[in-house]
């Protein structure tokens, strides 16, 4: 059932693939594929196939950190800037901000950068000291502090390259390397590595990115050097390892990662945090969490990816769901609520927000010809939920459908509206009507 339901969900939100894991009684219980590993082709999504974990890298680089907290290299209210040696949270102004490592995992540090765009196939790809100083080939700014830290929620991957830089100053190891050793080893995650960019000898194996028009992505993926923030090639086998991993961690099972005190403090709240898939409203370290913190997880989006991890600290229940494409958001939140009501997972909220979209009424109404405001001619064709648009002499675009009544193009700054049942054209904040020839 929960596979056709799948399946149905990926043609329904052009994404061509999708792989999952369930967890009960802390095991794996279920693991399905659905789709593609790149649309078009011929070869189908397996349990081994390769996934971008996205922001799904930030918890488990966390664990990595705990162990280091456990060993006594690291304190998590120390000042980073007493142990950091390469790189130093800057002043802001006249003013010196302290920012502990339980800021930066529980993101209420105060830093900039909510996130990163990735990089397309061939760029060259900065360092870890270049992305926090915002410098060249960096295609984001650079990693300050300019709220009080400690105050209050605010996402910012920034924070999470700077642990990265931490973890590396002390122990003198590169962050793959050091994650392999601490984490992904132990726990067995055999099939994940922070590998950026993603070694040609694992290329046969790894899905390949996707638009949100089902089109893949220029050089297959992004790279993304922002390793411990967005940089894991995984599973969702590996995933739910860790999954089980943190549940055994801090119900105190021998042979665990993290002595039971600083897994519950890796499911303590931190800083309360706002609406998460999911109902996870509060921020631990490293995870998300429910009210009662109970259920723990993390989602994940790089370009072409989406995916999120989720479980249950003391019924021993979670699940991971991964796919390859921008609109995988769609299929995930329907999967976990079927895997909800499936399962039985208590209070979970198993009613799935529908996208708003337009009828196909509305949509086979729109197809035909215009001109914009009497001059220009077009054609419109509907395109899936969207349209696909042919101005004068220039190639077609494909403008998608951003709310029941409005489409934007990618290429363009520019957008569609329905008005009274017909179409105005709007550019740079330049309004036109649309006349039916």
């Amino acid at each position: 059932m929960l596979e056709e339901e799948i399946k149905a969900d990926l043609e329904r939100f052009n994404v061509p693939g999708a792989s999952w894991v369930v967890i009960e009684e802390g095991a794996i219980h279920e693991t399905g594929t659905a789709g593609l590993v790149e649309a078009d082709g011929s070869k189908a999504v397996a349990p081994d196939t390769l996934f971008q974990a996205a922001s799904i890298s930030k918890p488990i680089a966390v664990l990595a950190m705990l162990r280091l907290v456990d060993r006594g290299l690291l304190d998590l209210d120390e000042d980073v800037n007493e142990k950091l040696t390469s790189w130093q949270v800057p002043p802001t102004g006249a003013w010196q901000p302290v920012v502990t490592l339980r800021q930066l995992a529980s993101h209420s540090a105060g830093l900039t950068v909510h996130g990163f765009p990735g990089y397309a196939e061939g760029a060259p790809l900065p360092t870890t000291v270049q992305i926090l100083d915002g410098v060249r080939p960096t295609n984001t700014f650079g990693v300050r502090v300019d709220l009080v830290p400690g105050i209050q929620f605010r996402y910012a991957g920034g924070g999470t390259i700077v642990m990265q830089q931490l973890l590396e100053d002390v122990t003198g190891t590169p962050f793959r390397q050091l994650a392999r050793e601490l984490v992904l080893g132990p726990l067995g995650m055999v099939d994940s590595d922070y590998a950026q960019p993603l070694p040609p000898e694992f290329h046969g194996r790894a899905a390949v990115a996707h638009d949100e028009r089902g089109r893949p992505l220029e050089g297959r993926w992004h790279a993304y050097p922002e390793l411990a923030a967005a940089g894991l090639w995984t599973t969702p086998t590996d995933l739910a390892k860790a999954a089980v991993g943190v549940q055994r961690m801090y119900a105190g099972a021998d042979g665990s990662l993290l002595p039971p005190e600083l897994a519950r403090e890796m499911l303590t709240h931190q800083i309360p945090a706002g609406e998460r898939i999911g109902g996870l409203e509060h921020l631990g370290l490293g995870f998300f969490l429910n009210d009662s913190g109970q259920r723990f997880g993390h989602s994940g989006g790089n370009a072409g990816f989406r995916c999120h991890l989720l479980a249950d600290r003391d019924t021993g229940q979670g699940a991971v769901v991964m796919t390859n494409g921008d609109n995988g958001g769609w299929v995930v939140q329907r999967a976990f609520a079927a895997v909800a009501s499936a399962y039985g997972w208590e209070e979970y909220p198993t009613e799935v927000e529908e996208p708003d979209l337009p009828s196909d009424e509305v949509l086979d109404e729109l197809a035909g010809s215009y001109r914009v405001a009497g001059r220009v001619p077009f054609r419109v064709e509907r395109w899936g939920s969207g349209l696909e648009v042919t101005f004068d002499r220039q190639p077609p675009q494909l403008f998608m459908a951003r709310s029941a009544t409005t489409f934007s193009a990618a290429e363009t700054e520019s957008g569609f509206e329905v008005r009274d049942g017909g179409l105005v054209f709007e550019q740079e904040g330049v309004v036109l009507d649309c006349v039916r020839e």
